[in-house]
């Protein structure tokens, strides 16, 4: 069901909901309104707030408005994040702990937030601890992206499991993702990019009740297409988004540009 208004299209695919907005930087700013109204709403029930933050291009226009929104409930908020590199140092321009001190915690006041350690001395011990922090704490929103590929995190459809017992998990990067990083300018080249990552796993992103996508550029759109029509397998993990009981996802001009007549017939 589509239900247009200022420049902004608005339909369903199972149980997405979508927008696509004119550009990266109004689809970027409405998913940051759209967090913040959650983060006031969870604010007056009167519990800490633990969200789940994404990293990369796809969220530097959420994260910038996000974070400039005054008066959230950030001394309130409990911060995880998404998924980093494992044996990358934390001071390297594409360490995801790198980034988020850049674009979040530097920027607002959390009460705390609890970062993915990619170089720690026993990971498998280390993956433990993280994962029960995560459970104790219970997240009530993720900001999230979609890879190339149509990763989750980094649960590529080599290493993606819909039933993963495990709620964090080394992985390896396929080909398709470590080529996305340099794309993007993380690393100047293939060698340069860490063969395997520390990442939450599906099971654990959709026991989050309430997930929200920041998904823009040409470079997404053949993933945005597959997300909405390809069944629905780990040959494309976000496919697996259609079955999340609150999930949207903000789409660009571009992002959108290989959706079907069908989708956008009342653009």
């Amino acid at each position: 069901m589509n239900s247009p208004s200022q420049d902004v299209t608005r339909f369903n695919a199972g149980t997405i909901k979508l927008e696509i907005h004119r550009n990266g930087k109004a689809a970027g700013e409405a998913a940051a309104q759209a967090a913040a109204e959650e983060l006031r709403r969870l604010d007056r029930l009167g519990k800490e707030i633990a969200v789940i933050f994404a990293t990369g291009a796809s969220q530097l226009d959420t994260l910038e408005v996000l974070t400039s929104i005054p008066g959230l409930p950030w001394q309130n908020v409990l911060g995880f994040h998404l998924d980093e590199y494992v044996g990358l140092s934390e001071n390297h321009p594409a360490s995801f702990r790198h980034y988020l001190r850049e674009k979040l915690t530097s920027r607002v006041a959390m009460r705390r937030f609890f970062e993915i350690d990619g170089n720690a001395a026993d990971i498998e011990k280390y993956e433990q601890e993280y994962a029960h922090i995560l459970e104790a704490m219970n997240p009530q929103l993720c900001l999230l992206g979609i890879g190339e590929n149509g990763h989750l995190a980094f649960n590529d459809p080599s290493e993606a499991d819909f039933y993963d017992p495990l709620p964090m998990k080394v992985v390896t990067l396929d080909n398709a993702c470590q080529q996305q990083q340099v794309s993007e300018g993380w690393f100047a080249s293939l060698d340069e990019v860490p063969q395997q990552a520390l990442t939450l796993t599906i099971p654990t992103l959709f026991r989050v009740p309430k997930l929200i996508a920041s998904v823009p550029g040409i470079r997404k759109a053949t993933a945005v297409r597959r997300t909405l029509e390809d069944p629905i397998t780990t040959d494309c993990p976000s496919t697996l988004l259609r079955t999340h009981p609150d999930v949207t996802i903000y789409l660009d001009a571009e992002s959108a540009s290989e959706l079907s007549d069908v989708h956008l017939s009342t653009k």
